[in-house]
């Protein structure tokens, strides 16, 4: 926090004492407000609550310490800094134990008061990032943040829940590019009682291989040419909390081996070193391809393969969760629009047939950056189908070309009654999506209202 930003306020009820400190403290950029007594501090902190508040220890209407608790309880972040021409040990302890950040015997040097206020509001800037990082680290990091109503999503809030509070060190997450295994990674850890530990996460891909290593296993002073110092590895640096592996199918085989060393042995040796470390992390390894086609190829080794899948998770992609996706484009909406600071606008029907037949190959990161744009678009009014991105419509209707295109066939010599062919189709969509309305309608290539017409036509509806 600088000056310009930071509200001081001096209370004290010697007027050329305010005077002074006013003058002093607006001319480092503070905004100054003063009080000549306690009833006025309290009015004025009511006005603008003060960042700082210089206190004096004796007042007119009421005591100093007083005064203190009541700024400290109306405002736990409130930096109170007591005033005093009359030391004493007793009065400075007792400032302290209620909450002031410092006390200062008049006459003061007004350096050293600067230099007070300056590592005060250090201090509060401090507090507030600490405060921000852990907020922003467990950001998504509860179950509820897993969206869904199907049964896919409430199998997999389960069994989130049972991996996180067991002992189990690893866990292996699969799932298409998109599909949430980051969130799920981050939901395991902070669900369990490496809560309080580090989370730590690295990309396997985004690293080049020979950093790699170092990131993971950290580097003595002088094992390669560029180790200037001694580095320690996300292992030791996580110990207690979560190592979070993103793409472990694309990670080398050579720490393959000393990763899968790590997990049995719960040691490993920095690079240039001779010394085993311990490691006590869970370690969470995903990936977005088909590890059995990359043990086939001779690409992943075997054994880690097996050590990792003792607690497999795969993450279903958003086209076989179709009843989740409305839910999903309304819960990104809520947020953006809270971001954006207007009111959450309404999806039009067309827009939302759109949303539920596209096949969405990016799943719900796809659908997360598209719902974004289409706010930015619709500035304020209903989302309607044009703000969508028009290669959705490209594909659906290139889906739809190609539907009608396999459906044709030479109608019979004999004829045919064209109602029982449509509850025929009706019958065979809801067969192959097992009653999943949303889906159904896909393939028929028609919206779920349509679809529940004939439904209620043929019969295929159950009793109200």
């Amino acid at each position: 926090m600088t000056p310009a930003s930071a509200s001081v306020l001096v209370v004290d009820d010697e007027r050329l004492i305010r005077w002074s400190l006013e003058q002093q403290l607006q001319r480092e950029g503070y905004r100054v407000h003063s009080a000549e007594n306690g009833a006025l501090a309290l009015q004025c902190a009511q006005t603008e609550p003060p960042d700082v508040v210089l206190l004096d220890v004796r007042l007119p209407d009421r005591d100093g310490l007083e005064l203190l608790e009541r700024f400290r309880a109306r405002d736990p972040e409130c930096l109170v800094i007591m005033m005093t021409a009359h030391g004493g040990v007793d009065s400075a302890v007792r400032a302290m134990k209620l909450g002031a950040y410092d006390y200062l015997i008049k006459p003061f040097d007004i350096d050293e008061l600067k230099l007070t206020l300056r590592k005060a509001l250090d201090t509060r800037t401090l507090h507030r990032e600490v405060a921000r990082l852990q907020a922003e680290a467990s950001h998504g990091s509860a179950l509820d943040d897993l969206v869904g109503v199907g049964e896919s999503v409430r199998d997999l809030k389960v069994l989130i829940q049972r991996i996180a509070q067991s002992d189990a060190t690893t866990v292996l997450l699969q799932g298409e590019s998109g599909t949430g295994k980051d969130l799920v990674a981050r939901i395991i850890h902070y669900a369990s009682a490496r809560a309080r530990g580090p989370f730590l996460p690295v990309n396997c891909v985004a690293l080049p291989e020979h950093l790699l290593e170092s990131e993971l296993f950290g580097h003595e002073k002088g094992a390669f040419t560029d180790a200037k110092t001694q580095k320690k590895g996300l292992f030791e640096q996580a110990d207690g909390g979560t190592v979070y592996l993103d793409e472990i199918g694309d990670m080398r085989m050579d720490l393959q081996g000393k990763l899968l060393r790590l997990i049995e042995e719960k040691t490993f040796r920095r690079i240039g070193g001779v010394r085993d470390f311990r490691a006590d992390v869970r370690i969470i390894a995903a990936t977005n391809r088909d590890l059995k086609n990359t043990l086939a190829a001779g690409q992943f080794r075997m054994d880690l393969y097996y050590r990792l899948k003792v607690f497999p998770i795969v993450l279903p992609p958003l086209r076989d969760r179709p009843e989740d996706i409305l839910l999903l484009a309304r819960c990104f909406i809520g947020r953006f629009s809270r971001e954006m600071r207007r009111e959450p606008p309404d999806i039009a029907p067309e827009a939302e047939i759109w949303l539920q037949q596209y096949a969405w190959p990016g799943n719900v990161r796809e659908l997360r950056n598209v719902v974004e744009r289409a706010l930015i678009l619709s500035a304020g009014g209903t989302l309607q189908a044009e703000h969508l991105p028009p290669e959705m419509r490209d594909k659906l209707d290139a889906g739809d070309s190609g539907a009608a295109a396999a459906a044709t066939f030479p109608l019979p010599a004999t004829g045919l009654r064209l109602e029982e062919v449509e509850r025929d189709l009706v019958r065979q969509a809801l067969d192959a999506s097992a009653g999943n309305q949303v889906r159904a309608a896909r393939l028929l290539g028609i919206s779920r209202d349509a679809l529940r017409t004939r439904m209620k036509k043929f019969g295929f509806l159950p009793p109200s």
